[in-house]
């Protein structure tokens, strides 16, 4: 076996400067590099006071920064392309997903929940709209059985999969399911939507927090709420 990479993945840092903060596409690698099962070292980014080393990598840059042997990649998809690529088997899984729809559900909650969480009144009803429209797709795929599942059991109705393309954690998941923790924790405290009238969501997200690669590298609630306490817009109903 080839000698391992030297891998450091700088994230954003919580306010206390310690702790993971508030960015999903820091989560998304850091799951990432878990579930291929690297050995990384992580290091917290405090932006406020960022290292002249850190300035010395990536100017200009925001975490997550990723320090593959030495040679420094800042582009978070091409990161994502370059560890599924590098980390390949046979010493490492493969993380793609079998099926395009997969790859796809969910892109727009991220959008529509970024517009409606900001607006207040006059201008929330369609935002809204498109919102909880965009959650109910999401829903809809995860209960929907995917082709090997009908393959198993051709009189299928429900879904059984754990998440987005099987039963195990995808580079989609890795993708989404940080956006999804976001919306749950914000929508709740915000607008009171519950992510758990949703089934096909509430069971993804239950999936979800049971596997440490995601539990472990979510940020703590109170980290995104202060994150959004700044942009979230209050509305009367």
């Amino acid at each position: 076996m080839a000698e391992e990479p030297k891998i450091e993945l700088f994230v954003k840092a919580s306010s206390d400067a310690e702790s993971v903060g508030n960015c999903p596409f820091c989560q998304r690698l850091f799951m990432i590099l878990w579930l291929k099962g690297a050995n990384f070292t992580l290091t917290t980014v405090d932006m406020k006071r960022a290292p002249i080393l850190l300035r010395s990598l990536a100017p200009g840059s925001q975490p997550p920064f990723l320090l593959y042997n030495d040679e420094v990649k800042t582009d978070t998809n091409k990161i994502e392309e370059f560890l599924e690529e590098t980390l390949a088997p046979p010493n490492y899984p493969k993380l793609c997903c079998r099926y395009n729809q997969s790859k796809t559900a969910g892109e727009d909650i991220f959008r529509t929940f970024s517009a409606y969480i900001k607006i207040s009144n006059g201008l929330h009803d369609q935002l809204e709209k498109n919102f909880l429209r965009s959650l109910a797709k999401l829903d809809t795929y995860l209960l929907t059985p995917l082709e090997h599942e009908l393959d198993q059991n051709p009189n299928l109705t429900e879904s059984k999969r754990l998440f987005l393309d099987g039963n195990e954690l995808t580079l989609a998941d890795c993708n989404l399911l940080p956006k999804l923790n976001i919306v749950k924790v914000v929508s709740k405290k915000y607008r009171d939507v519950d992510l758990r009238a949703l089934k096909g969501i509430s069971r993804y997200m239950e999936n979800a927090y049971e596997r440490k690669e995601f539990r472990y590298t979510c940020p703590q609630d109170a980290e995104i709420l202060n994150a959004y306490s700044t942009v979230a817009t209050h509305w009367e109903k």
